[in-house]
């Protein structure tokens, strides 16, 4: 079993809000594992290294404020799939256009306050989990339910 790692951050609006919980609930219950996790201030840099793909697009200062302005919960999720899983958990970034039953569409009104981040790919996994994640405040453990998730 190949296992991969994603990045998944509830955003400001998620925490001021009191959705954490009920947003982790929705990876755990489809099976991915938290390998890390804490809540913190992202600060502007930070913000600035992590959407630098954004940088010069008319909604980046506006989208720095946003992940600025507020505490934020990151987490670094496990398990087979885990970034497409995830993705799929999530929903559409646009939560209008997100199907039911997914954390935008349940959650969500607009693209600006759509909850949740996570990475779009493994070499976006990788390189977002570095900008937050030490490799010592990351835990591979074995979780008692894993032979009921994996096959």
């Amino acid at each position: 079993m190949a296992l991969e790692r994603t990045l998944v951050i509830v955003k400001p609006d998620g925490v001021q809000r009191g959705l954490v919980g009920p947003i982790i609930s929705r990876f755990e219950a489809r099976g991915l594992k938290i390998v890390g996790m804490k809540l913190m201030q992202i600060d502007r840099d930070l913000a600035a290294r992590h959407y630098a793909v954004h940088e010069g697009k008319p909604f980046y200062a506006g989208l720095i404020d946003y992940i600025t302005s507020s505490p934020v919960v990151v987490m670094v999720l496990e398990g087979p799939g885990a970034i497409d899983i995830a993705r799929r958990t999530m929903g559409a970034t646009r939560p209008a256009e997100a199907q039911p039953g997914t954390i935008r569409a349940d959650f969500g009104l607009e693209v600006g306050r759509n909850l949740v981040h996570g990475s779009d790919g493994p070499e976006t996994a990788r390189c977002e989990i570095d900008l937050y994640f030490t490799e010592d405040e990351l835990i591979s453990w074995p979780r008692a339910d894993d032979r009921w998730v994996y096959e």
